[in-house]
């Protein structure tokens, strides 16, 4: 039961931290020193990564209508022009999928070459910290010069392949340096790049989704599936908790970010990064 209700932390604090820009990877070192798994270290590496498939879900559910490319009757807003069943796809969505797919083969093709090596270089309290301070500053500093700057991109539709390029170009800094967040990296640099934050956020949202799938089932091959009935239980709570908060945090975001910047995100990155700092070089 003590395990169950650890998993639950975890889960909670996956939800959260995925999807704000705050770095899941910082508050994970932390939460592991306080909350320890009684569980093998393979088997924690696995859940770390694995219980994103709930946050992921949260995702689908709330943005299915944006995401899903086929149409349940042929009365669809952007039909291909065809007969038969090319008639129920929608073709504005289907190329938001292939600039996803654009967007993630950088941080895809580092991640399934080097991934081992840069986890080993730079998993580590000190560099987690630095990104975490670096990339606060970071969201102050572009929100301050964006205070009187009109976007140019204010839909999904208005994302070209080159800006799509460009955003899969900054999640590849957070698949290098861990402390960055995903969110946060790809988030950072669609404000650089005139993106509006409702978009920034949604095309941040869909491009987690084919990387945490391919990032979670390459953990779960390399683990692979001999769990304990508590393993299992952990990782499935795990999960589930993930979702629900998910769905929370990510409603509440797009709320937020109607009415304010993201400088609150960048000033708690750079308290957080301090505290990880202090409390490993006290350890």
């Amino acid at each position: 039961m003590i395990e169950i209700i650890k998993a639950i932390i975890f889960g909670m604090v996956e939800g959260i931290t995925e999807w704000l820009p705050i770095s899941s990877t910082g508050h994970m070192i932390l939460l592991d020193e306080f909350v320890k798994l009684n569980v093998s270290e393979d088997f924690f590496e696995m859940f770390l990564v694995v219980i994103q498939l709930g946050a992921i879900l949260a995702v689908v559910v709330l943005f299915i209508k944006s995401i899903w490319p086929f149409a349940l009757s042929h009365r669809n807003p952007c039909p291909i022009k065809s007969t038969g069943i090319l008639s129920y796809c929608r073709k504005d969505i289907f190329e938001l999928w292939f600039k996803i797919i654009v967007a993630c083969v950088p941080a895809a093709v580092v991640g399934l070459l080097f991934d081992e090596f840069f986890e080993s270089l730079f998993y580590n309290s000190i560099c987690v910290s630095i990104a975490l301070i670096v990339f606060g500053i970071g969201f102050i500093i572009i929100e301050n010069r964006n205070k009187n700057f009109h976007t140019k991109i204010n839909s999904l539709s208005e994302i070209s392949y080159k800006t799509a390029l460009i955003i899969g170009l900054f999640q590849l800094i957070a698949a290098i340096f861990p402390g960055t967040s995903r969110s946060g990296a790809t988030i950072l640099g669609s404000l650089m790049i005139g993106v509006s934050r409702t978009v920034a956020c949604e095309f941040t949202f869909f491009l987690a989704i084919p990387v945490m799938l391919g990032a979670s089932m390459l953990k779960l091959i390399k683990f692979g599936l001999a769990f304990t009935g508590m393993e299992l239980a952990v990782l499935l709570v795990g999960m589930v908790t993930a979702f629900v908060v998910s769905i929370i945090v990510i409603r509440f975001l797009m709320n937020f970010i109607k009415k304010h910047d993201f400088k609150v995100f960048g000033w708690y990155r750079i308290m957080l990064g301090i505290v990880v700092l202090a409390y490993f070089a006290i350890m």
